[in-house]
């Protein structure tokens, strides 16, 4: 995999910051992921982790909350799925992209934003850059609940991934899509400068030098994604 780049706004680094992110990941209980597990109950119609009931709640914003256990087999059990792509883009960011460079957004220009932010993450569900857009719609246009329900899922979210391991090489964390390698490097509030494919399935992004900080870099675990993606013809 080569290195990307991804835009990260100051307001979706803000949100993660609030939701504790950077404490968490200092300092949380490791989950190693059971694939086996995760595939035998998202695949079972009468488990409470069955993928398509985890998936019509997630979809939805639903009132009736999921928790970690029930994102962690949506995120692991999606790749799992007929039409799970680890490289898959949505061919409408461009739409959004017509939007999010502006500074004051109209109420119509608002609209827009979340219509095509909410197609784009029926394609790609867990494209953290356009959940980022879609969060920014809802919270300027005052839909408050909908946000905290919505808000709560990306919490939920980075922290079944992030659960899955620490970033070291011992218990790297384990991603279904590469461009979380990097979403997770910015949300510490770290830089990636650099990419390395280490083998047996592990990554390990190079991070900038930061102060007080001995960190350099962070591992990740993507042995099953390459493996799907290989299965279904992707390289």
């Amino acid at each position: 995999m080569k290195l990307h780049s991804i835009k990260i706004t100051a307001f979706f680094i803000l949100l993660a910051m609030a939701m504790g992110i950077g404490a968490q990941a200092q300092k949380k209980e490791l989950i190693p992921v059971d694939f086996n597990r995760v595939k035998s109950v998202t695949s079972n119609p009468e488990s409470r982790f069955y993928f398509p009931k985890l998936l019509k709640i997630y979809s939805a914003f639903s009132y009736n909350k999921m928790d970690r256990e029930d994102m962690r087999n949506l995120y692991y059990g999606y790749m799992f799925q007929e039409d799970y792509n680890p490289y898959r883009q949505s061919a409408l960011a461009e739409k959004v992209e017509e939007y999010i460079y502006k500074k004051d957004l109209t109420r119509e220009e608002c609209d827009s934003l979340e219509h095509y932010a909410s197609l784009s993450l029926q394609d790609n569900m867990f494209d953290f850059e356009q959940l980022e857009y879609f969060a920014y719609a809802l919270k300027a246009k005052k839909k408050h609940n909908r946000y905290e329900v919505f808000r709560n899922n990306i919490r939920l979210l980075l922290s079944a991934i992030m659960t899955s391991g620490d970033g070291t090489k011992e218990h790297p964390w384990v991603v279904n899509c590469p461009m979380h390698e990097y979403d997770i490097v910015n949300f510490l509030g770290f830089k990636a400068v650099d990419h390395e494919e280490i083998g047996d399935g592990i990554d390990y992004v190079k991070v900038e030098k930061r102060e007080n900080s001995k960190v350099e870099g962070f591992y990740f675990d993507v042995k099953m994604m390459l493996e799907m993606g290989r299965r279904k013809g992707f390289e």
